[in-house]
């Protein structure tokens, strides 16, 4: 079996930062990409960044300057480092992890969601 779990959301003013993590653990052969996304409140889930095991980055233009995404390989970790915060970032945010649990099979696995909040 495998999990991903998320820690690190929270609630901070405009202008704040929060840094996620995402750890992957269980029967994992190797992982391919990490990355992260965020839905909020009547919209769809949409992608914010994502990291290949080679450590090539993508990220959503709503969010490039101000979020960085890295990855431990060692501990099979993603974080995303979000800095000036908007209101417009107020969403569950929630890990995928792309992970071969074999030699030929390739799955993809999602954490429980952790809730960013950006007020004043």
């Amino acid at each position: 079996q495998v999990q991903v779990v998320e820690s690190g959301g929270g609630s901070v003013q405009p202008g704040g930062s929060l840094r996620l993590s995402c750890a992957a653990s269980g029967s994992i052969f190797s992982i391919n990409a990490m990355g992260w996304y965020r839905q909020a409140p009547g919209k769809q889930r949409e992608l914010v960044a994502h990291v290949t095991s080679g450590g090539s980055s993508v990220y959503a233009d709503s969010v490039k300057g101000r979020f960085t995404i890295s990855r431990d390989n060692a501990k099979n970790t993603v974080y995303l480092q979000m800095n000036s915060l908007k209101p417009e970032d107020t969403a569950v945010y929630y890990c995928n992890a792309l992970i071969k649990i074999n030699p030929t099979t390739v799955n993809g696995y999602w954490g429980q969601g952790t809730q960013v909040t950006v007020s004043s």
